[in-house]
């Protein structure tokens, strides 16, 4: 397995708050949720995740916010913030705060509305932040294409540019989301692959619109970085 752990940081421009702060909330309510008897957590979960079929009926609709910040456990919960951790930061850095949180909230919102495109009927509760991430993802991109991401092998660290890996794994949901399509491979997989790529098309287009409006910092500051990947 490919792990990302960090990147080459934009000098100057805005501090992360939001990405910072999402973490922390995201954090914050898987912790709670922990402390809850069973019985009590699977009612906090269908209280707040959102299921396809019941937007559609314009019920819970609050739930298209709050399911971002649930998760349905600690690997879930751990690779999601350690990609808002790794891609996050340099956005919010060139963008602005409260840009980002616009983006980082409609990100989620256009993922969810991919997902229930391609799951009107789902009954199943759908929780998480990886699509408000995957529009992250999409925007980064466009706008750091050529910044050093840190990945583990394993255990063995290198470097990869920043528009190979989310290439690849852009592919890999694609692939995931197509086979999704077949009922029994979307009933069993557990993954909201759809939500993922449409948040990804979302931050594309939004990398697009920030590219032309918005005034670059500095370029990424490698050098710091450079040493362990040699």
């Amino acid at each position: 397995m490919i792990f990302p752990y960090g990147d080459d940081q934009v000098k100057g421009g805005h501090f992360p708050l939001f990405s910072y702060a999402f973490i922390a909330v995201n954090l914050a309510v898987f912790l709670f949720e922990a402390t809850l008897p069973l019985p009590l957590r699977e009612e906090f979960l269908m209280k707040y995740a959102a299921i396809p079929s019941h937007i559609l009926r314009g019920e819970d609709l609050h739930t298209l916010f709050t399911s971002m910040f649930l998760h349905g456990g600690w690997m879930h919960l751990i690779g999601n913030m350690l990609f808002l951790w790794v891609f996050g930061d340099n956005i919010e850095a060139l963008i602005g705060n409260f840009r980002f949180l616009i983006f980082y909230l409609l990100g989620g919102l256009l993922a969810h509305a991919a997902h229930i495109y391609f799951n009107a009927t789902s009954t199943i509760p759908t929780v998480g932040a990886s699509g408000a991430i995957s529009a992250v993802m999409g925007a980064y991109l466009l706008l750091f294409p050529r910044s050093r991401i840190r990945v583990l092998f394993f255990i063995f660290p290198f470097g990869i540019p920043a528009f190979l890996f989310l290439f690849v794994w852009i592919f890999q949901q694609l692939l995931n989301g197509k086979a999704s399509l077949h009922v029994a491979t979307a009933e069993s997989s557990g993954v909201a692959w759809w939500a993922h790529i449409g948040g990804f098309a979302f931050g594309v287009l939004a990398g697009i619109w920030f590219r032309l409006t918005v005034r670059r910092p500095s370029p990424p500051e490698a050098t710091y970085y450079r040493r362990p990947y040699r």
